[in-house]
């Protein structure tokens, strides 16, 4: 017996290393000191241009939206959705992100799928300025059926310390501005599959009713990064607040940066719903209060600033193309909980 009969290529590997590597490459930054294929990555922390730099790290996978590029056998997109997430989870601290780490495991290792999802990963990384420093990739037989993959992504990024972003300074008066989701980014599609694929009895390949586009489309459209959006914000120092709405949705993340004795009210009607929210409610059967804890429902990220700084804040996304920012609600007294108006 040797290792290929039980499974497992080397040679599948090695050809996997050898098209990330280009890939990889062309994402490094002047502070990576390592190549593809060292033991650990090196960074030098200099580069990140701070004084009192602060590290802040984060780590995440994308879910279910997986099982939606395997029927519809595209997978240039999860990357940049992995990536992009992270992004977004060390930045509502103020950090920029300095380098991304990926584990991407499979039952038989396909080297074209790999570089499909890896490709993904390194567009993103270029367009948030962060290096793709390295990563592991596992080919597991018997334990991820053929076709199948895993991946989970590691990012680690910068903040000085007096500029770190943590919501203790809100009060309650505080205002709350939404940007804008790109559909359900990476969160709810556990319920979304069973609604789309079981209830509606539709195809990745169908039209979704109404919508005009596919399923595929609609479900794999790459969840965003606010990294160039807030940056300016940030730099300005007039963010209180910044709150990724994830899994959970609003009503789960926002109580993540509200401090001792600060709720927060939303205005459901402050934004429109897109329509893909719509037929998933309505297809489904989903509760109000259900639908605000599955997905983002339209909204990405929230910026909490104070009032004197709310026309400030909205001019500066707008300037940034943020042209659908907008204030969702306010902070109020209450107990870190979310209540809808």
């Amino acid at each position: 017996m040797d290792y290929e009969s039980s499974g497992v290529s080397i040679d599948a590997g090695n050809e996997t290393v050898r098209r990330i590597k280009r890939l990889a490459r062309g994402t490094f930054t002047p502070g990576v000191l390592s190549e593809i294929g060292s033991f650990g990555g090196l960074f030098h922390l200099a580069h990140a241009g701070l004084r009192d730099p602060v590290l802040v790290a984060s780590a995440d996978g994308v879910g279910t939206k997986l099982n939606v590029a395997f029927l519809a056998n595209r997978h240039d997109t999860v990357g940049a959705d992995l990536v992009n997430h992270c992004v977004n989870d060390i930045l509502v601290q103020g950090a920029a992100p300095l380098f991304f780490l990926d584990y991407l495991a499979t039952g038989r290792l396909s080297p074209a799928v790999a570089e499909q999802v890896v490709s993904g990963m390194a567009r993103a990384c270029r367009e948030n300025g962060c290096a793709l420093l390295g990563g592991e990739t596992a080919e597991m037989p018997g334990f991820y059926a053929d076709g199948e993959y895993d991946l989970a992504g590691f990012i680690v990024g910068a903040v000085d310390r007096a500029r770190v972003i943590d919501g203790r300074s809100l009060v309650a008066g505080d205002v709350l501005i939404g940007l804008p989701s790109t559909g359900l980014h990476t969160n709810g599609y556990s319920l979304a599959r069973r609604i789309v694929f079981d209830t509606l009895g539709l195809t990745v390949d169908s039209l979704l009713p109404g919508l005009g586009v596919s399923v595929a489309e609609a479900l794999l459209a790459t969840h965003r990064s606010y990294l160039a959006a807030l940056r300016p914000l940030i730099d300005r120092q007039i963010v209180k607040g910044l709150a990724h709405i994830t899994g959970g949705g609003i009503t789960e993340n926002l109580p993540r940066i509200l401090p001792d004795g600060i709720g927060a009210e939303i205005r459901r009607g402050a934004w429109p719903v897109p329509a893909l929210f719509t037929l998933l409610q309505d297809a489904g059967g989903v509760a109000h209060d259900e639908m605000y804890r599955a997905f983002n429902m339209g909204i990405g990220m929230i910026v909490a600033c104070a009032v004197a700084d709310a026309e400030t804040v909205l001019a500066t996304l707008r300037s940034a193309g943020e042209d659908r920012a907008v204030v969702i609600g306010r902070t109020g007294q209450g107990d870190k909980r979310v209540v809808y108006i």
